[in-house]
């Protein structure tokens, strides 16, 4: 049982035994000796005061002590020494400033620190074990360098359960070649890489976004590292990186007195470094999860029939480079930024823009700061390690990547369904282009529009009027998507009468029909809209709406240039894709969901 003596300090006159406890002043931080798991070692180390288990900071991880007979001491010198019971230093600090009146003190923050007794500075701190950090990072902690001596402070896990000594595989550090980001390593080599500090956070930990916390990055003449510090005193929240190499962010739940995992890091395949080779990006959400960017196209076709994954996979470019005047940039929202980078601090978004535009080595730029500060990244050769945001999270940032013309004047659709599930529904298949169904083939017509003069919310409105027109002498149309400037239109294609003559046909069945039309727009933001017969129901929206509403229109996303409504439209493009759908009784219903 250990015994408190309900101090925070250690003196010359005052050693702590094994048995013995130093307690921070709020009671958050205990100092004493502990054996880990099944083993018979003791060491002397410091855990939360409310969860003994809870090790956060172990002093001697690589010389134990056999029995319990030791005792940590407050030497004249300053520093604190670790003995066994026959004097021999198993462990001690290594500072060098004589102190005239020597102390050491748990603080509340977990930091052991030695000082001058009249001197509650931190100024005046001599050592802290908040220097050589074990396994957990612990608010106020720092991870990162001092820029003067070239000392780092990075975590390290315990080799196992029952023996804290580091194993050495793995380390959670912060890379400061380039722009600051967090890695986790084996030796020299990159595991998992976070993407540089954008201003805000790291933007390639999604979890970093939250109301428990605030990150931070601090760089001054002296240092350059990252901390972070809880939003309200209440929180008790820790990072730990394990065995495994991941690294486990807890918070304590104090209904259920036991600590819970906010995320984890790795979060998925995608987190690993390099996961889909040069030149790919990965999809979480997507099979497979490596996608050529675009622009390029896998450089080995055999590589891509596999399941298993590799680093050594390649996208190459697909066209001869037609520089600078046929090619472009194209914007991929939410993504974790490549590795090896140049970087410009002085630079705004536009003049990066335009410095990578003249120089036709340039791949892609990014902002380096977003959070209203000046800065420019730019990608030369091969693009390494790129991911997209998971679904459900907010984080990564925009990536203008150069692609050719072509890229840019197309709707990035994968593919357009058109899907009529009425019972006994056989069209014959025509020569034109369509979408091919369980039961026939519905030919439609798409119209692109690359350029309008309309606002987004002027092109809504304009295609919420025409979506609501049923006139034998208009061509109906049935839905749209768009991304920036990019529009496409879909309408029913007449080269012999009305649709509504095949849908709704006296001699087949009943006016009773299931009607579905859908897209599928993993790639682009699309509207998403619902055309009922009632012009007075429909209502347009300034945000997404992808539950299935039952009154007129639902709601449009972001912004973009308007498209000029055309009646007719003679090209033609088509895909395959699966739908839901619902009864409408009477007349024609249509709906349009975003896959």
């Amino acid at each position: 049982m250990n015994l408190s003596a309900a101090v925070d300090t250690i003196s010359l006159a005052q050693p702590i035994r094994d048995g013995e406890t130093l307690v921070s002043a709020s009671q958050s931080f205990e100092l004493g000796f502990f054996t880990p798991g099944n083993s018979n070692n003791r060491y002397l180390g410091i855990w939360y005061k409310f969860n003994h288990s809870t090790v956060v900071w172990v002093a001697n991880r690589k010389n134990p002590i056999t029995d319990k007979q030791g005792m940590l001491v407050m030497r004249d010198d300053g520093n604190l020494v670790l003995l066994s019971k026959d004097k021999k230093i198993i462990w001690s600090t290594n500072s060098s400033r004589v102190l005239e009146n020597p102390v050491g003190q748990l603080l509340d923050s977990g930091n052991l620190v030695i000082r001058d007794n009249i001197n509650m500075s931190s100024d005046g701190y001599v050592w802290q074990s908040f220097d050589y950090p074990s396994d957990t990072f612990l608010p106020g902690m720092k991870l990162g360098w001092n820029l003067r001596t070239g000392f780092e402070r990075y975590l390290t896990p315990w080799r196992s359960a029952d023996d804290p000594s580091s194993s050495g595989d793995f380390s959670f550090r912060l890379d400061i070649h380039g722009l600051p980001q967090i890695v986790i390593t084996t030796g020299s080599r990159k595991e998992v890489r976070s993407g540089p500090w954008n201003g805000r956070q790291f933007l390639g930990i999604p979890t970093l976004h939250n109301s428990v916390f605030k990150p931070m990055l601090v760089h001054n003449q002296d240092e350059l590292y990252y901390t972070y510090e809880p939003f309200n005193n209440t929180v008790k929240t820790f990072v730990v990186l394990l065995q495994s190499g991941a690294i486990h962010r807890f918070v304590w739940n104090w209904q259920t007195t036991e600590w819970s995992i906010l995320f984890t890091w790795p979060f998925d395949q995608c987190d690993n470094y390099a996961q889909c080779g040069a030149n790919n990006y990965c999809r979480i959400n997507k099979t497979p999860i490596c996608e050529c960017l675009k622009g390029f196209i896998p450089k080995a076709e055999d590589e891509w029939h596999t399941q298993g994954l590799s680093q050594s996979r390649k996208c190459i470019k697909n066209l001869p480079s037609d520089c600078p005047s046929g090619e472009g940039f194209l914007k991929l929202p939410a993504i974790k930024l490549p590795d090896f980078y140049r970087y410009n601090n002085s630079m705004n978004i536009k003049e990066c823009e335009a410095e990578c535009f003249k120089n036709c080595s340039c791949r892609a730029y990014a902002n380096s700061d977003v959070s209203g500060g000046s800065g420019c990244l730019m990608w030369f050769g091969d693009l390494i390690d790129i991911r997209e945001c998971p679904p459900g999270f907010i984080w990564g940032q925009d990536f203008f990547l150069r692609v050719p013309a072509s890229e840019l004047d197309r709707p990035e659709m994968s593919s357009v369904v058109f899907m009529l599930a009425n019972e006994g529904l056989l069209l014959p298949q025509p020569k034109q282009p369509g979408f091919f169904t369980e039961r026939g083939f519905i030919p439609v017509a798409i119209k692109v529009l690359a350029k309008s003069k309309f606002s987004g919310e002027e092109f809504i409105n304009e295609v919420s009027t025409i979506g609501r027109i049923h006139h034998t002498n208009v061509v109906r149309l049935l839905g749209f998507c768009y991304e920036g400037s990019k529009h496409s239109l879909v309408y029913e294609y007449m080269p012999n009468g009305s649709l509504d003559r095949h849908i709704f046909s006296k001699k087949e069945v009943s006016r009773n029909r299931i009607l579905w039309l859908g897209f599928q727009l993993p790639d682009t933001q699309c509207a998403h809209n619902y055309f009922d017969g009632d012009c007075d129901r429909g209502k347009g929206g300034s945000s997404v709406n992808t539950g299935k509403s039952q009154e007129g229109m639902a709601s449009s996303v972001g912004s973009s240039h308007g498209g000029a409504i055309v009646e007719k439209a003679e090209d033609g493009a088509c895909g395959i894709a699966k739908t839901e759908g619902r009864t409408n009784t009477g007349g024609s219903h249509f709906k349009i969901e975003v896959g």
